[in-house]
């Protein structure tokens, strides 16, 4: 009985890197497919590590994820060096919008990862915001309760 308790406590530690945590992968995986769901303008999303390495991403596209990765989390941390230099505070979100759509990028608040979005031009910048962030705090609610 002690034996399958300490089995059950280890299988929810996290593993090592995230990227590389399959309990994380998968709840990654399914909020990127609720997101799906929730707005069907969503062209591509993943998650990704602070320092630049693909957690998960929705299948499609034909984004290089590892290239995406390492762009998503260099420019996290160029928003992040930005907002503390101008002291504005904690950045918050990161949008880049062009004539066919528009990504909205944030970190996952407490934790080490970022969640970004490519939405296309048929959605409001509201929505995809919205949708976002909500993913991103479901996010950090799993990994809190899981650590």
């Amino acid at each position: 009985m002690n034996g399958q308790l300490v089995s059950q406590q280890q299988q929810q530690q996290p593993v090592g890197p995230a990227h590389r945590d399959p309990q994380i992968i998968a709840r990654g995986m399914e909020l990127l497919v609720e997101m799906r769901e929730l707005c069907t303008s969503l062209v591509y999303a993943a998650l990704v590590t602070d320092d630049g390495f693909e957690v998960v991403r929705l299948p499609g596209g034909e984004t290089d994820g590892s290239r995406f990765a390492s762009m998503a989390s260099s420019m996290q941390a160029l928003g992040d060096a930005v907002a503390r230099e101008l002291r504005m505070g904690e950045s918050q979100y990161i949008i880049i919008a062009s004539d066919n759509g528009h990504v909205i990028q944030l970190r996952v608040p407490d934790h080490p990862l970022v969640l970004s979005a490519l939405f296309d031009d048929f959605e409001t910048l509201g929505k995809g915001l919205a949708i976002s962030r909500a993913s991103a705090a479901k996010m950090s609610s799993f990994l809190t309760a899981a650590s």
